[in-house]
């Protein structure tokens, strides 16, 4: 049987894994931490629960998917349930909006909050599905850097539509010229963060993520995010996967410019396979310090990090839900210091994940677990202690005002990550939650792809790499990293 090894247990390599292992191949998994799920991590402080990485939680059908792999009934191992609400809005001067998840609902909701006609939210959405079909099946289920991929007829097709793509626009810019309400320009604009992104650079064709929202749902675990990583986890123990936590791999071993296997802190492993779920970077400055680096795709721009307050809240707010953002009263300002000026803007956008709202006992009888989000630039040397706490007392200033309360006089435990633990516990060059932004077309479609051109047999996934960040692209790149290895005869 050929052995595979997988460097890194995040949502990628756990599928990874599990793909080869479907395949045929015997696999180990080498883990830094003593745990696995990478991001998708959980801890717990006086009675309250917190995931401490992604909430968001879309396409549950490409987890379902690894456990059919094995012949396993999906609704056995990993439960989980479709929020009506995608999001609450909060802005200063008061206005609020709760966006359901059924589309003509939101058409409906939207047009009268924010006196827009019906036909044209109808006439974006619609535009953002026709970018999802004709990109779909090219950036998002192939590799970008293989010849067969742009010999498909979907691909002829995307190519010869690609002025409905709005590549040479920015996300701003598109959503402008639908909406004349700045609120609800800044409400799509949001979904450029979802790769840690700015929407006044990044391309327009990321408009296609509302449709994702709408089209596919926001789903909650009932056991809590952790789950979607433990639920895979336990999936690979039973299915013959062995896995070595706190054994960070030194160096992934080399001959003739094929891969032979890796060095760890304790032994030297064989492999036929190697596949790196370790951030791109870490991986040819750490594992591969000798090859030929590939200097276009290192230098690029990481995308943001984030600093995160995780609050017990000892209140319970009837008027937030799982998913709540209260926006800053300037956008463009927020991501110009995040990108340009290496900094935190005064007045920050605020997202806080709630996850007791669905998971009472993630928090004690009439309490809130709050998790609390700002996005914020990599690590880059800033005295992070003196602008944490400055982001806190911003923070905790806009809650007041926008909730009418006291949050300082609510919080009764706290925890605190900011870009230097990001990097430390994930090995995420400078603490980037996405690998490198999307803030150009280049950079959002010609990430470093999913295969090494160096060395034969050397693999790679995660939100480093092509397709991207966040959870279900992570899961699609380990579908394209099993696609391009042979099964196991």
């Amino acid at each position: 049987m050929s052995k595979a090894i997988v460097i890194g247990s995040g949502i990628a390599g756990l599928a990874s894994a599990l793909r080869l292992r479907s395949k045929g191949y015997e696999v180990k998994v080498f883990e830094a931490n003593a745990y696995t799920g990478g991001k998708i991590h959980a801890f717990s402080n006086k009675g309250y629960r917190f995931d401490f990485g992604p909430s968001l939680f879309t396409m549950p059908h490409l987890v379902d998917e690894l456990f059919e792999l094995f012949d396993k009934d999906p609704k056995k191992h990993f439960k989980y349930i479709r929020k009506d609400i995608i999001c609450n809005y909060f802005w200063e001067d008061g206005h609020t909006f709760t966006a359901p998840s059924d589309k003509k609902q939101f058409i409906e909701q939207a047009a009268k909050s924010f006196w827009v006609e019906e036909r044209t939210l109808e006439n974006y959405l619609n535009r953002n599905k026709e970018k999802y079909d004709l990109t779909a099946g090219l950036f998002l289920e192939k590799s970008l850097h293989k010849l067969y991929t742009y010999l498909s007829p979907d691909t002829l097709k995307s190519l010869l539509r690609i002025g409905k793509l709005h590549l040479n626009n920015t996300l701003n810019g598109v959503n402008q010229s639908y909406f004349n309400d700045s609120k609800l320009v800044q409400l799509f604009n949001r979904y450029a963060t979802y790769n840690g992104s700015s929407p006044y650079r990044t391309p327009g064709i990321m408009s296609l993520i509302p449709h994702l929202e709408m089209h596919y749902g926001t789903y909650f675990p009932t056991k809590g995010m952790h789950d979607i990583s433990q639920s895979l986890y336990r999936l690979a123990e039973q299915v013959g996967i062995e896995f070595y936590l706190e054994e960070p791999v030194m160096s992934i071993t080399t001959q003739k410019h094929e891969v032979t296997g890796v060095k760890t802190k304790r032994d030297t492993y064989e492999a036929d396979v190697a596949i790196s779920n370790m951030d791109v970077f870490s991986t040819y400055q750490t594992l591969l310090p000798d090859s030929r680096q590939p200097k276009r795709i290192l230098k690029q721009e990481r995308s943001s990090s984030a600093v995160i307050f995780y609050w017990g809240i000892n209140r319970q707010f009837g008027e937030l839900d799982l998913h709540n953002i209260f926006f800053s009263n300037n956008y463009w300002q927020e991501f110009e210091h995040i990108f340009n000026k290496r900094d935190l803007y005064r007045d920050p956008t605020v997202y806080i994940n709630i996850t007791s709202k669905d998971k009472p006992d993630d928090a004690p009888p009439g309490c809130e677990n709050w998790f609390v989000m700002i996005n914020a630039p990599g690590n880059v040397g800033q005295n992070w202690d003196e602008i944490v706490d400055e982001a806190r007392r911003n923070i905790i200033l806009k809650l007041n005002r926008v909730l009418k309360t006291r949050i300082e006089d609510l919080i009764v435990t706290e925890d605190v990550v900011d870009p230097r633990t990001i990097e430390s516990k994930t090995r995420s060059h400078q603490g980037s939650l996405y690998g490198t932004s999307s803030n150009s077309k280049f950079a959002a479609f010609l990430r470093h792809p999913n295969f090494s051109s160096q060395y034969k047999n050397l693999y790679f996934c995660g939100g480093s790499v092509h397709p991207g960040g966040g959870i279900p692209l992570c899961l699609l790149s380990a579908k394209i990293v099993s696609d391009q290895i042979p099964a196991n005869d």
